[in-house]
């Protein structure tokens, strides 16, 4: 609030009022109204000129410029000028109620803006429809595209419909299930997904995919039922067409598995015709052959076990001509329904008709051999896809033949002592075969066992953690719907439980060797040193602390802060194992570690330094020592460990270059190794103990641009700067953000994603730099593996922020940035 009084209006203000004014606070209190805002003095004159005179101005959601860092600025004002009064009744001045709408403005119109691009992006074409079902008045009301693709009169649709209407449209074998599905997310089961089939009064067919969900009302009864349906008959078909394929590949590979197991010829030929006639569906299937095209055999069927000549005229010379010049030609013989021409003679080409026949020539050495003979009894077209497969089936069985035969020609050639030796050779080999089979089969469920540990452990711990944060969020949302405002410990709640989340992919990342590490050259002994004091309160009365230190010891390259937490973890883990007290021994040491130990260890011989920590708690047998490491394993009781504290350490040695090893024993206790690479040169970590930095807010003439291509992180981001008081400038990507700049914005930091589209966070840095070089750059990132973060350590000077983060740790960045 503020009052502007007296001749002068001469303004005063409440604490409240103080960051509108910005940069002109210094001296804004008692100089006149006029002067204080000079720069926006033309749109609010007139107010002002209206309440001097009696009246009382609202205003809501004005935009005005306040430049309140120096630089225009977006900013919405709701406010009322009132006239203050003297004593005696003659006005004195105006009074002023002022609040920003800046961020229920800039959301309302991002929301227009995305329902616009909704309804353009409906707009494009006819494949997408959207419908509102009235359940308790059964009267469906769609749009245009919606009503089109169920077969109903749009102006009719418009106005609603019964939903009988357009359960018309959909195919008859697909209508039961889909309104089973449909009675199912009624009775509150889940959201409706479905995908059937619309069958058109030409019977043309067409595939939808829908999605909807229901409205209940407070007694849980569905009283609406929106959505949406997609055409996705181009899919359906293409999807269709892969599944035909598979399944022809997949029959072709059982013929070939039931050819091999059989070395006569005929038996091969026979196996393959019965087979294909199941797959096409044919009650009639043949095979035959041709001695030098001039004796041809009569067939068999396999359906009903009575002979079926193919055909009666013998010699068939007219009839062995014309298979000989398609078989020059590498034709398939397709026969017509007549199977006879008006002569009496085989017809082998359908030159009119309708296709009934097909035969597949098996040819050897250029002569026409034997062929698989297919015929339905009723008349049928014959596709493209079922000829290519009988061909396929023809040549797979032409060489399943010629491998019987020379098996056969093999066995006459060879003793029966020679073929026994064979058979013995075969089986070894065999054996040999199922054995290294087995032995992959093996590892690969001993590998998917692990995979599933490690997701299981995921999923619990996560599901724990987001049971507390949606319940707190729940229970707040009901309470200020309510308009209780009670709510925080249910907020306090949500917030731990997301940061036990945060914590845990921190861990995850560890374990995996994919946190972003910050080495620095660091004296082992001085950091142990630093945390004993700590160590000593952690542990407690009832558990010993000692150090041996050795002199001399060598500098190590590592993160400090993860050592530490290292060296902690470790610690606390021994006490865990001591529960009646004892003593644990934290140790450093320079290593020479030979060739042996590093191919054994699998790490690169040389120079380390060795930290120990060592106890005399309970030990581990050789079930548990096997799988210490593995993540999500823990011998602590439910709800007392995550199972990642060891996997973690071995993470973060593993990704610096070092290795871990653990000696155990029941009874005896437990000591842990961790071997750090040495480095040369002085120390480059200070020894004092960091403390939080203090999170303080945006100076005047600080702006600050958010780039980032998520919404919802972007606008937090930007909410959050606001709330610290910077000017916050904003864009979606690189390009968007370089455009704001060339149009001669000024930027003090900025604050970017690293991995967008267009234009990554470090090229766009890169770029702006150029433009401003005075330019802060903080980055932020949920993934190591991009432009700032290379073998899994930071780049040298890289401010950067881990996602996910709050307010205070953002706050604390960016002034850490600003202020280096």
């Amino acid at each position: 609030m503020f009052l502007a009084w007296g001749p002068d209006l001469l303004c005063f203000y409440n604490d409240a009022y103080r960051p509108i004014l910005g940069w002109r606070l210094d001296g804004a209190l008692g100089r006149p109204f006029r002067e204080v805002w000079a720069s926006i003095w033309t749109e609010i004159e007139p107010l002002v000129d209206a309440t001097l005179a009696g009246e009382t101005k609202t205003m809501t959601d004005m935009p005005l410029d306040l430049s309140r860092g120096g630089v225009p600025e977006e900013s919405w004002w709701t406010f009322t000028y009132s006239p203050a009064f003297y004593d005696d009744g003659s006005i004195a001045g105006l009074f002023c109620v002022t609040g920003e709408t800046t961020a229920r403005v800039v959301a309302e119109r991002d929301r227009d803006a995305a329902d616009e691009r909704l309804q353009l992006a409906l707009s494009a074409g006819n494949s997408i429809g959207a419908w509102d079902w009235d359940v308790c008045n059964d009267r469906l009301t769609a749009d245009t595209r919606f009503a089109t693709l169920y077969g109903v009169d749009p102006d009719y649709a418009a106005k609603g419909a019964p939903i009988a209407d357009f359960f018309g449209g959909i195919h008859p074998d697909d209508l039961p299930r889909v309104q089973a599905e449909i009675e199912k997310v009624m009775a509150g089961e889940g959201s409706f997904s479905s995908e059937y089939r619309l069958l058109d009064k030409d019977g043309a067919i067409r595939w939808v995919s829908a999605q909807g969900r229901c409205i209940f009302d407070d007694d849980g009864k569905c009283i609406r039922f929106p959505g949406v349906s997609f055409d996705i008959s181009e899919r359906m078909v293409a999807d269709l067409a892969l599944i035909a394929a598979k399944a022809e590949r997949e029959f072709v590979i059982e013929l070939t598995v039931g050819q091999r197991k059989l070395t006569d010829p005929e038996a091969i030929i026979r196996l393959s015709a019965e087979m294909l006639g199941r797959r096409l569906g044919i009650n009639r299937v043949g095979y035959y052959r041709l001695m030098g095209a001039k004796q041809l055999r009569h067939g068999s069927s396999w359906t009903d076990g009575t002979l079926a000549p193919l055909t009666g005229v013998d010699p068939v010379s007219r009839f062995g001509e014309r298979a000989e010049q398609s078989r020059r030609r590498g034709k398939t013989l397709v026969f017509s329904d007549s199977r006879h021409d008006d002569e009496g003679d085989f017809l082998p080409f359908a030159d009119r008709g309708v296709l009934s026949g097909v035969c597949v020539p098996l040819m050897r050495e250029g002569v026409w051999h034997a062929g698989i003979y297919l015929h339905h009894a009723e008349v049928r077209h014959w596709t493209p896809a079922e000829i290519a497969l009988a061909r396929e089936v023809a040549d797979v069985t032409w060489l399943a033949v010629e491998r019987a035969e020379a098996v056969l020609r093999l066995a006459q050639l060879v003793d029966r002592q020679s073929a026994a030796l064979a058979e013995a050779s075969t089986e070894i080999k065999s054996e040999a075969t199922a054995r290294s089979a087995a032995e992959t089969q093996l590892r690969q469920l001993q590998k998917m066992e692990a995979v599933g540990q490690l997701t299981g452990g995921i999923a619990h711990d996560f599901n724990n953690m987001l049971a507390v944060v949606i319940g707190g969020l729940n229970l707040a949302q009901r309470r200020l719907d309510r308009g209780e405002t009670d709510i925080k410990r249910f907020m306090d709640g949500a917030m731990e439980g997301a940061t036990r989340a945060a914590a845990l992919t921190q861990r995850l990342l560890a374990f995996s060797r994919q946190q972003p590490l910050a080495p620095e050259s660091i004296d082992a002994n001085r950091l142990v040193n630093g945390l004993a004091e700590l160590l000593a309160r952690t542990l407690g009365e009832r558990v010993r602390l000692e150090t041996v230190l050795t002199p001399g010891l060598w500098k190590t390259l590592a993160d400090p802060v993860q050592l530490e937490n290292v060296i902690v973890n470790l610690a606390v883990n021994a006490r865990d194992a001591m529960p009646a007290g004892g003593r644990l021994t934290i140790e450093t040491g320079n290593a020479n570690v030979d060739a042996d130990y590093a191919l054994d260890a699998e790490m690169p011989a040389g120079h380390y330094v060795m930290i120990a920590v060592s106890d005399t708690g309970t030990g581990m047998s050789a079930d548990v020592l096997a799988k210490a490491f593995d993540p999500f394993f823990t011998t602590k009781g439910v709800g007392k460990g995550t199972g990642l504290g060891l996997s973690q350490v071995f993470g973060f040695v593993r990704q610096s270059g070092g290795h871990v090893k653990i000696y155990s024993e029941v009874g005896h206790g437990t000591t842990i190794k961790v071997y750090l690479p040495r480095t040369f040169g002085e120390e480059t970590h200070s020894m004092v103990r960091r403390t939080p930095a203090i999170a303080r807010g945006g100076m005047p003439g600080e702006i600050v641009m958010v780039v980032e291509d998520e919404e919802r992180v972007r606008n937090f981001s930007t909410e959050a700067l606001r709330e610290l008081g910077y000017t916050v400038l904003h864009a979606d990507s690189g390009p968007a953000a370089l455009a704001m700049i060339d149009a001669g914005q000024d930027v003090t930091l900025l604050f970017t994603d690293v991995v967008m589209p267009e234009m990554t966070g470090r090229q766009l840095a890169d770029e702006a730099i150029k433009r401003l070089p005075s330019l802060k750059v903080v980055y932020t990132t949920g993934y190591t593996r991009n432009a700032i973060v290379h073998n899994g350590v930071i780049d040298p000077g890289t401010n950067f922020l881990a996602k996910p983060f709050g307010i205070d740790q953002l706050a604390a960045k960016i002034r850490e940035a600003l202020d280096g």
